[in-house]
């Protein structure tokens, strides 16, 4: 009996080296949000920008800088820096960041103790029994599990820095579609103030008797054309802008800004990239989305390790008990102490079931990882081949067609000073040089849009396949048909 105390001792002494243990995870302040922000920036290094914070002393100072950047016309850095702090998606994936991290955490507290207490009695004596038990394989296990959660944890804040490099490039995105929409309208209307020049001198022309009807009303049909072409520019400007609106999070008061004039210029040489080969393997070095599928592939390999295991002696479990009995007629107690082992009889479950699931679950994240290796090499070849041939458009439209259209425009008007050249020579190149204006800046969207997929594709999943050159938008496509 005596040799028994020092050993219960022991045993208590590691259960409490092993509680302290466990106390030691922590719910992060932030919930994570700094870790996926550091990883963020460390995948985006031009990712100048910080997420909502936590303190409302800080939100309020985060609310007077949104103010600040709204006052002003809204460039992209500050499209992003707005959108990382103010849209509603984006905090509630960080909020179950924190959800997962608490999650974490609690999966650490080793379970409560056992008591348990009886009072039994007879005839003669009255016997009380008392005994504490508690889980032995959860103190045994406690320090795989700790490695385990933590390989969750950076898993979780791998993807949850992808949101936020998401988020940022659907910002970027959201701008130029906006940026672009709105010099399209202007230039359709320009187009418009021509036609209407044109049909209103067709209509002197035709009331003096020195016009058909017929040139009448091909000029009217012209106005008709720039008219509806100016409603779906104007219509597709408006729908960027509500766009950008939601990819910031804004509404109400905050949701009136003015944007900048006009698109970023091109670059003068296009990314020094050699060829697709590099940025591949760039990409499968840096992307996070390969990252977090080979640390859950590492997971799920150690765990299956020991899973038929822990199907086994899952319920292992230990106790202390103490009891005692009085005898009612002599008063007499007498106290009985000792230990117990619980330990299941594997009868019916051998673990076969879960060493299967754990072999199939590693399977599954192998294939999840050649699968994201294979759509990371697509994405980035495709990103690149876009890249390069919308910066080549782009550049034509800007070194080529625009001077073209400004010299034939030139010719035209000297012409027309010569008398060599009729009013309607020189309004129907007005609108043809505003048709070409209106291509150009849509290669440029395009260029910039290829470019953020482009940088997204080296370190991240694309939410959507790579701007495809030569696609359109309805309100495009009709555009294109009215000119």
């Amino acid at each position: 009996m005596n040799a028994t105390v020092p050993t219960l001792w022991r045993l208590t002494a590691a259960a409490a080296a092993l509680t302290v243990l466990a106390g030691c995870a922590s719910v992060s302040p932030d919930g994570l949000q700094g870790r996926a922000m550091e990883q963020a920036a460390r995948s985006a290094p031009t990712l100048a920008a910080q997420l909502p914070p936590a303190d409302p002393a800080t939100r309020s100072e985060a609310q007077a800088q949104l103010r600040t950047w709204l006052a002003q016309p809204l460039t992209q850095d500050n499209a992003v820096r707005i959108a990382l702090l103010h849209q509603p998606a984006l905090r509630v994936r960080l909020a179950e960041l924190g959800i997962q991290d608490a999650q974490r955490v609690q999966a650490l507290q080793l379970p409560n103790p056992h008591l348990t207490l009886g009072r039994l009695v007879n005839g003669h004596e009255r016997e009380i029994e008392r005994s504490l038990s508690f889980g032995l394989l959860d103190l045994i296990t406690l320090p795989w599990r700790t490695q385990r959660q933590a390989e969750a944890r950076d898993h979780a804040t791998l993807l949850a820095a992808q949101d936020v490099l998401q988020v940022a490039a659907d910002a970027r995105r959201a701008w130029l579609r906006a940026v672009a929409a709105e010099q399209v309208a202007a230039v359709h209307s320009r187009m418009v103030e021509a036609a209407e020049a044109g049909a209103e001198l067709a209509q002197r022309m035709a009331r003096t008797g020195n016009w058909s009807r017929l040139q009448w009303a091909r000029e009217q049909a012209l106005l008709s054309d720039a008219r509806a072409s100016q409603a779906r520019a104007q219509l597709a400007a408006a729908t960027a802008r509500e766009q950008l609106h939601r990819t910031l999070g804004l509404w109400g008061g905050n949701a009136s800004f003015t944007l900048a004039s006009s698109l970023p210029a091109l670059p003068a040489v296009p990314a020094d990239v050699l060829n697709a080969q590099a940025l591949e393997t760039q990409a499968l070095e840096q992307r996070l989305d390969l990252q977090a599928a080979r640390r859950q592939l590492d997971t799920t390999s150690t765990r299956a390790g020991w899973a038929g295991a822990a199907a086994l002696f899952g319920s292992v479990g230990l106790g202390y008990q103490r009891n005692t009995t009085t005898e009612r007629d002599s008063g007499h107690s007498d106290t009985t102490r000792g230990w117990e082992l619980e330990l299941p009889l594997p009868l019916f479950d051998w673990g076969g079931t879960a060493r299967t699931a754990a072999r199939l679950e590693v399977e599954r994240n192998a294939a999840q990882l050649q699968d994201t290796a294979l759509r990371a090499r697509t994405e980035v070849r495709t990103a690149w081949l876009t890249y390069r041939t919308s910066h080549d458009l782009a550049r034509q439209q800007r070194d080529e067609v625009l001077p073209l259209r400004a010299l034939i425009q030139s010719e035209t008007t000297l012409r027309y000073n010569g008398m060599l050249a009729s009013v309607w020579d020189l309004l129907a190149e007005a609108r043809t040089a505003a048709a070409a204006s209106a291509r150009a800046i849509e290669a440029q969207r395009d260029f910039w849009l290829a470019d953020t997929d482009l940088r997204l594709a080296l370190i991240g999943a694309l939410d959507t396949p790579a701007t495809a050159l030569g696609t359109t938008t309805p309100a495009e496509a009709a555009d294109s048909r009215g000119h």
